[in-house]
């Protein structure tokens, strides 16, 4: 088969391409990625040559461009990871999440149609779920969970998301989503908490953690998440979306605790800073479906995951 990962230059996305061309020497895997700021060819270092392999620079919301790639390509299945994903900068420039997380999807979406892809799958966040009282620790996510998004970037995945089913039923284009926890591993970008968390304490620099530090996110490591998807685009039903959570919830404050601890740093760098607007308290997510029905299973826990990061 022939596979589009658009977004693949980015974290996920990265991870996603090198256990795609490793895992399924029979397929070959055609990267599509703008390069923006989160993007980074030296993710793809590792199967640059390799004979499955194939990179392609551009903008999936360039309409044109995506429409003769289709063309040219005759992709059998597409997986959409592109999409501006930091909420900060959501907050800041929201315009430009709408033109890449829902005008660059429906441009998929159009060209997905137009040429007869088999299974088209959109990469989603659980973010669009909105939080959960951090009180109700008996509360979980799952696909029936109502939307209730809470800044620019969630509701413009939400929006996607809405388009994504629409296409499902207006057209009986053949997609599935999959809604993920917060992700980490190899290849983070470092402006996310993880990766930024290391790298100041590295330095003997301030780490700086919004609010009190009691915010709750579920991790999970992108391997187990890319496994996920690989079951998902092949054996998922078609119209579903399916939750991916790692079972490893912990406050933002225990996460950058681990990190000082694992690196021997005093957790004197810690500086409490100005939370966040409209900061989500707790995501917490119910991957039943998907146990269930694809038999996954997360095969990191947080404490080696993050050593090995």
């Amino acid at each position: 088969m022939k596979i589009l990962v658009t977004g693949g230059a980015g974290f996920i996305g990265g991870n996603f391409v090198h256990y795609m061309v490793e895992n399924h020497p029979e397929d070959m895997i055609v990267n599509l990625d703008l390069l923006t700021y989160a993007g980074n060819l030296e993710t793809c270092k590792p199967v640059e040559g390799k004979p499955n392999y194939k990179f392609v620079k551009g903008d999936i919301a360039d309409r044109k461009f995506i429409f003769d790639l289709f063309e040219k390509e005759k992709f059998d299945i597409v997986v959409n990871f592109a999409a501006e994903s930091h909420v900060d900068r959501s907050i800041t420039d929201p315009e430009i999440f709408v033109k890449t997380n829902v005008m660059g999807t429906t441009t998929l979406l159009d060209a997905a149609k137009e040429f007869g892809v088999k299974r088209y799958h959109q990469v989603s966040t659980d973010e669009v779920y909105g939080d959960l009282p951090l009180d109700r620790p008996d509360l979980f996510f799952t696909e029936t969970t109502p939307l209730h998004t809470s800044s620019p970037y969630s509701s413009s995945k939400a929006s996607a998301d809405l388009f994504v089913l629409a296409y499902h039923r207006t057209y009986g284009l053949p997609v599935t989503i999959s809604r993920c926890s917060n992700n980490y591993g190899p290849y983070h970008f470092p402006e996310k908490l993880i990766p930024l968390m290391i790298s100041r304490a590295l330095a003997d620099e301030e780490l700086p953690v919004y609010g009190k530090g009691d915010n709750v996110r579920d991790w999970l490591h992108v391997y187990d998440h890319c496994v996920a998807i690989d079951l998902i685009i092949r054996n998922g039903r078609v119209g579903e979306v399916y939750n991916v959570g790692g079972h490893n919830e912990r406050t933002n404050l225990e996460v950058v605790k681990t990190i000082l601890k694992a690196l021997n740093k005093p957790e004197s760098l810690i500086k409490f800073v100005e939370d966040r607007k409209g900061h989500d308290r707790r995501y917490a997510i119910d991957p039943t479906k998907l146990e269930t029905e694809l038999g996954w299973k997360p095969k990191y826990n947080f404490d080696t995951g993050i050593q090995q990061t």
